[in-house]
């Protein structure tokens, strides 16, 4: 059973989300018969190539007491669920590159390893304070999850897979897609935003026929 996510690294709710489907298809103990196909969405798509303070962002759209709040909550939710957030560590910038790197994984070693990649960038950019933007940092990344250390390297320094990433999220926007995280269950099923291991476990069970 194949099943999309719509999801931007940058995207706190997308992390949640993606750790939720996991842990829900390990309950159904369905690891061998479920891959999760990551597809691009960018939140911010003029985001700057530069890396900045996520929190001085966050402060600019919200004003100082909101966003206190909102990364205060998420990091309470995250806790409960067994995810860090280091809203004090993140760097906001722009995640083409990112989404470009999961490209390549998804089309030269599978879902499952495309699967890896993004909880490790998902990490990387909200638990380590990593710039997801920087082609060296990525590389090391990659490596680590089982891609070819040079392939990633050549691959980053051209802009392979650049135009697809795009056509792909301009599509989804076509489409509709507005808010990520999006699931998409092979029985046409959607799960959008907020959502929980157990409303992704029964979308899992419908889609599965069960």
């Amino acid at each position: 059973m194949k099943v999309e996510v719509y999801a931007d690294i940058a995207c706190p709710w997308c992390r949640l989300g993606t750790h939720q489907f996991h842990r829900a298809v390990a309950a159904a103990g369905a690891e061998p018969t479920v891959e999760l196909v990551h597809r691009p969405y960018q939140l911010v798509p003029d985001a700057p190539e530069e890396p900045r303070p996520l929190m001085g962002t966050v402060v600019e759209m919200f004003g100082p007491e909101q966003a206190e709040a909102m990364v205060t909550e998420m990091t309470r939710i995250g806790a409960g669920e067994g995810i860090e957030y280091r809203f004090d560590r993140a760097l906001a910038v722009n995640t083409l590159t990112a989404h470009r790197l999961l490209w390549l994984a998804l089309h030269e070693q599978g879902a499952e390893v495309q699967a890896a990649l993004a909880t490790a960038l998902f990490d990387a950019y909200f638990r380590d304070g990593v710039n997801i933007a920087d082609h060296g940092q990525l590389t090391e990344l990659a490596e680590r999850i089982g891609l070819e250390r040079r392939r990633v390297r050549d691959f980053l320094a051209t802009e392979e897979g650049s135009a697809d990433v795009r056509e792909q999220t301009a599509a989804a926007r076509r489409e509709g897609v507005t808010t990520v995280p999006r699931f998409v269950f092979g029985n046409g099923e959607l799960i959008v935003g907020v959502t929980s291991t157990e409303a992704l476990g029964d979308a899992l069970r419908k889609a599965g026929g069960r």
